[in-house]
Formats: structure tokens, C-alpha cells, sequence
């Protein structure tokens, strides 16, 4: 079987959140399991430049975006058994950042594009693509609508993923035309409307052969109108199509006996001293009281509201102030709870330590030396942290919820 994996991102190339971790992570264990499976990306300006030197260079040529002619380029490289494509383009790609930009639409219409007009230079023909989230819901759109008839197309099946349905890919309405190229009568049937603007993952969904989703709950959530972002409806009628599987982590990459970024390697046989000795050195690395059997709880999460921050505001202070614990935050979002989360760990400097950035290595390091991992997530399509935590020995406590449920 011949899988092309589309994604916006993947690690070690790019990553701003879970998608970078499955899309860095699954092809490898499918490659492993005898799948031929490929991965094509936006080759984005910040990619490292030591791997950019090293691309292999194999395709240059144009591509329409409506009324727009644009140049295409695809490069290939190798990293750990899988075989990785990025599309080439300065002017949508080489910037600062990824996401946000006011011509996003015309960024990821293009990337989708790209990746179905460019299979023939690839020397790849692929059974299944796999598209993920918005920036690729167009891939199975267009595959339908613009390839019906090329036979090297015309056995292409495809799988969507949603990893998180909050993210839809919504844009003024004059995106039909102005940016896809596409025939109105799609718009006023229904398959791109929504709420009177243009919606490329609510498209992605109709027209794609397969739906999965991060895990099971989640899959069964999204089916009714709390946790379907408005498309509830559509994913009930696509139920028979609709298929929850629990992501996964890479458990070489998280392997506390091989990872150099923890201060003392351990397994599960030299786990209970390993993770002592890993908690004090946090504790000294962070300032706080060093104390061997202080139970340490941690969290390492986006600071905004759907991560279920209020409900640590509510009660953290008080626990801080009457029981024998500490805390260690890592992690930004709002600001407003950022400074709320500074002024705790002023009001405690011996027991909270507060760190408003991101750090992969004291992430690491959090989740070799903490004990109890906090995730209380209103809503978590599956989650990440609280399987690393496991892997490293710490507690998850979490709110009853999509994968934390399921994991």
C-alpha cells in the first residue's frame, strides 16, 4: 500500500502544536509496519538550514490559483526511513510564522493543489491521501472535482483526519472565486457554505471517501451540537464513514532511559529512585525548596480557557498555601492568565514555579521529575501530554473527556 500523508506540519521540521507530533511521528511507525508511506509539507522558510541544504531538488513548474499563475517547486528529503516532500514557494512560505495571515486561503488552496497536480513528478503513485485538518481539506475536493477522469487519479481514495473540529478554515465568501477557481453552484449547494462564508473543512468532509478523528470519544462527541463546532449535523450523516483511532506517541523519542534531555536516565525497574533524583534537580533548576518526598504536580499546556485553566485559578493558591505540595507551569497563551500565574508564584516562591515560554527540554525535564500531571482540559480531541506523562511515570489526573477518556 502507497500512502501520500499531507499535513501543514511535522516535526522535526516545523511544529506549533499535536499535528506536528502525529505527522512526525505516524508515517514512521507505518513505514515500519511495511506501508510505503510518503509526507508532503509547505517547505516553510524556518526549516532548519542545515536540512534545506541537503533537500534534493525535483521538480520546478507552475500552478494556477484562479486567475493567479505561480511557481511550484518540490523537494525531497530522507529522514529516518521516510521520505518527505515539501512544496516549494517563497512568497506563500517563506515568512515568519505559519498561521494567521490575511491570505491563508490562498496559501493552503494553493498547498492542496500542489500536492494533487505535482503526484506526477514524484515518481509516487498513491493508493490513499491522507489529508489533515483545514489546510489540507482541499485535497479531497479537488481531487473529486478537477481530476474525475485521470486515470492517474481516478483510484485515489482518501482519508481526512480533524484533529481538533474548533479549526475549520473559514473565509469571506468571494474566496469561491477569487481563490478557488471554483463553479458558484459549489457554494449555493451547500458543500462550501457556511453561515454565508466559505468553509474548507466542512468541504473536506463531504467529499472525502474517509473520516478519522483522535480518538474514539471524540469521534462520538462531535456527533452532537456541544462539541460539533456546527457540523454536527454533517458528521452524523457521515457516521458509517466516521472512524475514532487514539493517537499515539513516538516511545523512542520519549524513552526517559535514552532521553538527553533529562537530568538521570531511568526505566521501569530504576523508575522510583530515577524520578527522585530528576525532582530534586528540577526543584534546584527552578528554585524551588528541595524536598525528595514533596509531591510535585505540573502542567504543560497553552494558557487558554478550553485547556481548563479556571478551574486551576479556582483552587491552586489555597492548595499552595495549606498543603504540602509544589507546582511548575510551563507554557503561554493569555495574558491575562499569565499574569495571574506570574503573581502566584510570587505569592509562593518556594513552591510554584511559573514559566511563561516553552522549552521542549524542560518540558522534558518536567515530565521526568514531577509526579502528578495535571490536564483538565474542557474539551481534548486526544492529547499528548498526558501519554508522555504516563511514559515518564508521572500521575495524569484529567477531566473525563475526548481522548483523556479513551487513554
Amino acid at each position: 500500500m502507497k500512502v501520500l500523508y499531507a499535513a501543514s506540519e511535522a516535526v522535526p521540521f516545523v511544529k506549533t502544536g499535536g499535528l506536528a507530533d502525529v505527522a512526525g511521528s505516524l508515517p514512521a511507525a507505518l513505514v515500519k509496519a511495511g506501508v510505503d508511506c510518503r509526507v508532503i509539507l509547505p517547505k516553510y522558510g524556518s526549516i532548519d538550514p542545515a536540512i534545506r541544504s541537503k533537500m534534493k531538488h525535483i521538480y520546478d513548474g507552475t500552478l494556477h490559483v484562479a486567475w493567479r499563475e505561480k511557481f511550484v517547486g518540490i523537494d525531497s528529503y530522507e529522514y529516518e526511513g521516510v521520505t518527505y516532500y515539501f512544496v516549494d514557494n517563497e512568497e506563500y512560505f517563506n515568512r515568519e510564522g505559519y498561521y494567521g495571515y490575511p491570505d491563508d486561503a490562498e496559501r493552503f488552496s494553493f498547498f492542496s493543489r500542489a500536492v494533487l497536480n505535482c503526484i506526477p513528478a514524484l515518481g509516487f503513485q498513491p493508493d490513499i491521501i491522507h489529508a489533515n485538518d483545514w489546510h489540507t481539506a482541499l485535497i479531497p475536493v479537488l481531487l473529486k472535482l478537477e481530476h474525475p477522469d485521470d486515470p492517474r487519479y481516478t483510484k485515489i481514495k482518501t482519508l481526512f483526519t480533524i484533529h481538533n473540529l474548533r479549526y475549520q478554515g473559514i473565509f469571506p465568501k468571494n474566496v469561491m472565486s477569487d481563490v478557488l477557481g471554483l463553479d458558484w453552484k459549489y457554494f449555493n449547494n451547500g458543500d462550501f457554505e457556511f453561515y454565508d462564508a466559505v468553509n474548507f473543512m466542512k468541504a473536506g468532509l463531504i467529499y472525502t471517501d474517509y473520516i478519522s478523528t483522535v480518538s474514539k470519544t471524540y469521534a462520538e462527541e462531535i456527533q452532537y451540537e456541544y462539541y460539533g463546532e456546527h457540523l454536527d449535523g454533517l458528521l452524523r450523516k457521515r457516521q458509517k464513514d466516521l472512524f475514532g483511532i487514539v493517537n499515539g506517541i513516538n516511545d523512542t523519542i520519549y524513552d526517559p532511559k535514552m532521553d538527553k534531555d533529562i537530568y538521570v536516565n531511568y526505566d521501569v525497574k530504576s523508575a522510583a529512585e530515577g524520578k527522585v533524583d530528576n525532582k530534586v534537580r528540577l526543584q534546584r533548576e527552578l528554585g524551588l525548596a528541595e524536598s525528595r518526598r514533596t509531591p510535585l504536580v505540573a502542567m504543560i499546556t497553552r494558557l487558554v480557557p478550553n485547556k481548563g485553566i479556571d478551574l486551576i485559578t479556582r483552587i491552586i493558591d489555597e492548595m499552595l498555601e495549606h498543603e504540602n505540595m509544589q507546582f511548575v507551569l510551563l507554557g503561554t497563551g493569555e495574558h491575562d492568565y499569565e499574569e495571574w500565574f506570574k503573581e502566584l508564584a510570587w505569592r509562593h516562591p518556594a513552591k510554584a514555579s511559573v514559566n511563561i515560554r516553552f522549552s521542549n527540554q524542560l518540558a522534558q525535564r518536567i515530565y521526568a521529575g514531577s509526579n502528578i500531571f495535571l490536564m483538565p482540559s474542557t474539551f481534548e480531541p486526544c492529547g499528548l501530554g498526558q501519554l508522555i506523562a504516563m511514559r515518564y511515570g508521572s500521575i495524569p489526573v484529567v477531566r473525563e473527556t475526548g481522548g483523556l477518556k479513551d487513554t
